[in-house]
């Protein structure tokens, strides 16, 4: 602090009594906002852990934080990115195309799910700790896989944060990843087991809390780069974790005092105790006596008797208006809608819902081709090749000796995300198709906007027609179909008179 307290005295002398910005200077509005610029490494050095066990905590308990982040992978990755190779030789592109298929099936080492379930578990991971790591793990040719490798998913505690030092070989080690002197990173030090499973974790021998470094060229570290230099990844509830938390209990609060309103019906006073009510019954051992009343009870007191009922605080109307604001607040802070992040569509109309969603899109296709892509199904489709071509489950001649340039064109490849689904889907279908005819757009884009591969539909297409022109079938779609033509009204003579009674 004394640092900044310093520049602000050296501005004042240097441009006057005041400060050039509103934000600088310590009056009254600024005495008691207190700051801090740390570098991007040493800004989540000490505080990833206790923002990673708060979101998992809010996660686990709060509906909204889980409905925010099923929402974001729900966008994100749906049925999965899939690869559209861009190998120009048709024969070896579908022998890829063919080979991958195959291979998805078996990719996860825990045999849970595909390759596709896989993209939403690392998804899921690094949105709720704010990074993820997928390690590639190598198996022997006798496991009978399509292509000898498999994926495995890790929660990032594995890679410990505390861990900063000097490697043997003369590395830098800066929160368990390993640096050389270009600062590349060339190794990942990750514990052998989830070092929070406490007593259920082989504490022996089998890991422990141990490391063990990993190659970083089998190791895919998914995370959302904020800032130049960030080398760990910051959960994606950082901002709302506080405003989350503190709306939980103010709901829990509201449900518990409806709760306790609802409880209590009427006081019955009277000046002498000593006296029964009408209807009611017995003193129980604590010396308590309740008296009831039935529906169409016509209740005579006695004198000196009265009946008073509770009337507890009410919120009023602007309970339901106040989470609303808040909940605005919370749904900015996680990047989503508020719609996506309440279900609450009562204030919505066609235009209104497409422009949120259109912003809320744009933000999901820059975390798919700029994190999910390139950190993760880029470097897993590299090494999945180079296993198959090296084993012989794929024959690309030229890949091994042909050097980068001809390894990059059999590597060329499409990841197509799963299409969004619209509105009002014959108004897009409409936008679209004049697109096309107007030149504007390829039959191509337009299908991989809806998360096809245009060979697989345009073969689809040809089975389909030749199955139907097998059967002797003509559809509307078929120009062969020709609609029968109405007879035309026979023409009436001008001068003749209308028929009636």
């Amino acid at each position: 602090m004394g640092f900044f307290r310093t520049m602000r005295t050296m501005g004042r002398k240097l441009f006057g009594g005041s400060p050039t910005y509103d934000g600088v200077g310590g009056g009254r509005r600024s005495l008691a906002w207190s700051v801090g610029n740390p570098g991007a490494v040493a800004a989540l050095l000490y505080t990833q852990s206790e923002l990673r066990a708060k979101s998992r905590d809010l996660v686990r308990r709060n509906a909204w934080a889980n409905a925010a982040l099923e929402s974001y992978v729900a966008n994100a990755i749906g049925t999965g990115i899939k690869p559209q190779s861009m190998v120009q030789d048709a024969a070896a592109r579908e022998a890829i195309q063919s080979l991958w298929r195959d291979w998805t099936i078996e990719a996860d080492a825990a045999g849970l799910t595909d390759f596709y379930g896989l993209q939403a578990l690392a998804c899921r991971a690094m949105l709720e700790g704010g990074e993820t790591l997928v390690r590639l793990r190598y198996r022997r040719p006798e496991d009978g896989l399509p292509v000898a490798l498999q994926v495995q998913v890790l929660e990032p505690e594995h890679l410990p944060v505390t861990l900063n030092t000097l490697a043997p070989n003369g590395n830098v080690i800066r929160a368990g990843i390993e640096f050389d002197a270009l600062g590349r990173r060339v190794a990942y030090h990750l514990y052998r087991t989830h070092p929070e499973d406490g007593m259920l974790a082989p504490m022996s021998s089998n890991g422990g809390l141990s490391t063990v470094r990993v190659d970083a060229a089998e190791v895919m570290h998914l995370f959302r780069p904020l800032r130049p230099g960030q080398i760990r990844g910051e959960p994606w509830l950082a901002r709302a974790l506080v405003k989350l938390n503190e709306l939980d209990q103010y709901d829990d609060a509201e449900l518990v005092r409806k709760k306790t309103a609802a409880m209590f019906a009427g006081f019955v006073t009277r000046l002498s105790p000593e006296d029964n009510l009408l209807g009611e019954g017995n003193s129980d051992p604590n010396g308590v006596a309740l008296a009831g009343l039935e529906p169409g009870t016509m209740q005579i007191l006695e004198p000196g008797e009265d009946i008073k009922f509770s009337q507890p605080a009410d919120v009023g109307g602007s309970y339901s208006e106040f989470l609303r604001m808040q909940f605005r607040a919370v749904a900015a802070a996680m990047g989503v809608t508020y719609e996506q992040l309440t279900g609450d569509l009562t204030q919505v109309n066609y235009s209104s819902i497409r422009a949120g969603l259109l912003e809320f899109r744009r933000r999901v296709e820059a975390l798919q081709h700029g994190v999910i892509v390139h950190q993760l199904c880029r470097p897993i489709w590299q090494a999945w090749m180079a296993q198959a071509v090296l084993e012989g489950a794929l024959v690309l001649p030229g890949f091994a000796r042909g050097g980068t340039a001809r390894q990059r064109q059999y590597l060329a490849v499409k990841w197509i995300p799963q299409g969004w689904q619209w509105v009002d889907p014959l108004k897009e279908a409409d936008a679209m198709k004049a697109a096309i005819r107007s030149g504007l757009m390829s039959r191509s884009e337009a299908i991989s906007a809806n998360g096809y591969d245009a060979e697989d539909v345009d073969r689809e297409i040809a089975a389909d027609n030749a199955r139907a022109d097998a059967l002797g079938l003509v559809f509307d779609s078929d120009p062969r179909h020709e609609l029968p033509t109405a007879s035309p009204a026979p023409a009436v003579p001008p001068d003749t008179p209308p028929q009636g009674n």
